[in-house]
């Protein structure tokens, strides 16, 4: 026994040290386990294959969805800008309506 404490001086007692502080925690992590799988796991948290994108790989796949896609843009935009009209309508409105009871007060 003093043989292998003699031996463990200087950077030999480091490195048993780094390695003691290195392996214990896994080991202990390997006897008693700690079950992160079962804990943490979330059934059914991924889509299936039904429920997730399926990406185009032929050229006319990849035209008909980029088609459909362009149709949603459209669709999108057509939505927008009659929200805008109708905001620069109601603003429109409103501006006058102000400038008219401006002008009804100068009288």
């Amino acid at each position: 026994m003093s043989a292998i404490l003699r031996r463990l001086q200087g950077g030999n007692l480091e490195v048993f040290k780094f390695g003691m502080y290195i392996i214990f925690p896994i080991g202990w992590m390997y006897y008693f386990g700690t079950n992160l799988d079962d804990r943490f796991s979330v059934p059914g948290f991924w889509p299936t294959t039904e429920q997730s994108h399926k990406i185009p790989l032929e050229k006319e796949e990849i035209d008909k969805e980029l088609s459909r896609m362009r149709m949603i843009d459209a669709a999108r935009r057509e939505r927008r800008l009659e929200r805008e009209a109708r905001a620069q309508a109601e603003a429109d409105a409103q501006a006058a309506a102000v400038q008219a009871q401006a002008a009804h007060n100068a009288e």
